[in-house]
């Protein structure tokens, strides 16, 4: 987290039992209130396998009490989507917020393909056939400037006025320390770049965190050929593929269309929650265990 501490400032957390670490909770501060690290996708405590619930209820309960001690009135904390939850990971923080009356600030919707049932539309077939038609290729990239460069800025300054939210210098940063981890894939057309997607890789789960591809991707069904190769191929063996939310304006709409192209590949939504909870309740969790 340290490429973006100066935007953020940091108060994460690290709970022992004696001198034994239980979990860790990334987190950063905003005058009187700890958010679940803003400048990570996802969020919640970072625990073994072998946790147990009795286990999260303790820490949790820690966790509150410590931050109501130094009069940090809530804790705004991301779920984390199911299917980057280990096998045997124990995961009982669904519980937790409801004994502790927490407010729901906001929903997201992840379209993940469960790779046990990827299907394809008539829409996304059809793509795949302009693109074999046209004789694209797929080619994985060392490094990211040629799709920050050409497509994905470009793309994003013209239809939103916006930048990526990594930089390419922080982008390239995060992949020259987690190498196998973030991995970046280009189609092209006649030697030319057209579009191209970074993959963040965890165990169960290939996400897409970047998308985009140039004016022609629709005549040429570039990234329906991108998205057909890395679900057939490059991560035909993960559990899931992770094409990340369309919600906008705070998870308040759905852009439309990207969800219909998503939903296409045969991905479903899961819903990841955002919740307040107010760090003085720490006590209503005494009550659980009998």
């Amino acid at each position: 987290m340290d490429y973006h501490n100066h935007i953020f400032q940091d108060f994460s957390l690290m709970v022992y039992k004696k001198r034994k670490l239980l979990a860790l909770l990334p987190a950063n501060l905003v005058e009187q209130s700890l958010y679940s690290h803003q400048g990570l996708t996802y969020g919640s405590l970072i625990y073994s396998k072998g946790f147990k619930t009795i286990d999260f209820i303790h820490v949790f309960k820690a966790i509150l009490e410590f931050l109501d001690q130094k009069r940090i009135t809530s804790l705004t904390i991301k779920e984390l989507p199911t299917i980057y939850l280990h096998n045997e990971s124990n995961n009982s923080l669904s519980y937790l917020l409801f004994k502790l009356k927490a407010e729901l600030l906001r929903t997201d919707l992840h379209s993940v393909v469960n790779m046990k049932y990827r299907a394809y539309s008539n829409s996304r077939k059809e793509g795949v056939k302009r693109a074999v038609k046209s004789n694209l290729r797929v080619e994985e990239s060392q490094t990211l400037e040629l799709f920050w460069n050409s497509i994905l800025i470009p793309n994003l300054d013209i239809k939103h006025q916006v930048k990526p939210v990594h930089s390419l210098e922080e982008i390239t940063l995060l992949k020259s320390r987690f190498p196998i981890n973030i991995r970046q894939f280009n189609v092209f057309y006649k030697d030319k770049i057209v579009g191209g997607t970074t993959i963040f890789e965890t165990q169960n789960v290939a996400h897409c965190q970047y998308i985009s591809g140039n004016q022609d991707k629709n005549e040429l069904g570039s990234l329906d050929f991108l998205h057909h190769y890395l679900i057939e191929h490059a991560f035909a063996n993960k559990p899931y593929f992770d094409f990340g939310t369309s919600n906008i304006h705070l998870g308040q709409q759905i852009n439309e269309g990207l969800l219909f192209w998503k939903e296409g590949f045969g991905a479903r939504s899961i819903p990841q929650g955002f919740y307040k909870i107010a760090t003085e309740n720490y006590n209503l969790l005494d009550t659980i265990l009998v």
